[in-house]
């Protein structure tokens, strides 16, 4: 599949994925910092942002995604960051093809199974009638009944967008995501280690990443270190931006 991406910078490339629900514009802040050293590939995963909807969606195919994109840009190999889903996806890409990646960063996530635990925002975005809305704010309005937090909201409805006639969509395959939200938790498995100098960044305040999470890290990726950022939870590059900025650099020097 041809993602849809943004490029900025000059310098070793250095590819960077979202997670679930979001999209490219989840790391522009982040990006800023790092164009000066670096040339970015900002991308949107399939069924997300700008990118095109599929009903296949699992890690295999996300990863064959971003080796597509490196082929069409004649990228022998890059640095990867993946936030959460993003950093499945990366995972899954340094485990298939170990020599597209030089180094690889990965934001809060571990290789292991994780359990459902987005139904209710999925019951929420289903709630929403898209077809029929007339401003954004009855979308929030809506939201709130199933998502107490104002900045998930707002970070969800980044991805309400309109169509050619003007009329709202969701740009995210809602549909498809619902079905198969299931293949966002899988397993990764390999037969090889990822034998390349990998970071594993961990908010603090998360438990995405535990101290069990420790073994299965250190037999898939030996050469990796586990970096927490203080006052930090799953979204911290959203809530520790300096701290990550700096994290990565240091890595990638």
């Amino acid at each position: 599949m041809k993602l849809h991406f943004k490029k900025t910078g000059a310098g070793k490339p250095l590819i960077i994925v979202h997670g679930l629900f979001g999209s490219s514009d989840n790391w522009f802040s982040i990006a800023k910092e790092l164009e000066k050293n670096y040339t970015l590939y900002l991308v949107d995963q399939r069924n997300h942002g700008d990118s095109p909807h599929s009903e296949e969606w699992n890690y295999t195919v996300m990863a064959d995604d971003l080796k597509e994109l490196m082929e069409d840009e004649r990228i022998r190999s890059a640095y990867f960051m993946g936030h959460s889903m993003g950093g499945k996806t990366v995972m899954k890409l340094a485990m298939n093809y170990p020599d597209l990646v030089e180094k690889l960063i990965v934001a809060d996530i571990a290789p292991r199974f994780y359990p459902l635990h987005h139904q209710q925002i999925l019951e929420g975005l289903n709630a929403v009638p898209v077809d029929q809305l007339k401003s954004r704010k009855e979308a929030d309005d809506i939201l709130t009944e199933y998502i107490k937090i104002p900045g998930i909201r707002q970070f969800l409805m980044k991805s309400l967008g309109r169509d050619d006639n003007g009329k709202f969509i969701w740009k995210i395959n809602l549909p498809v995501i619902t079905e198969k939200i299931g293949n966002v938790g899988e397993e990764l498995k390999s037969d090889a280690p990822f034998e390349k100098p990998t970071l594993f960044i961990g908010g603090a305040n998360s438990d995405y990443i535990t101290e069990k999470d420790k073994v299965d890290i250190e037999r898939f990726f030996p050469n990796s270190r586990l970096v927490y950022i203080k006052d930090a939870g799953h979204w911290l590059h959203a809530e520790q931006p300096a701290a990550v900025i700096e994290t990565v650099k240091a890595f990638l020097k």
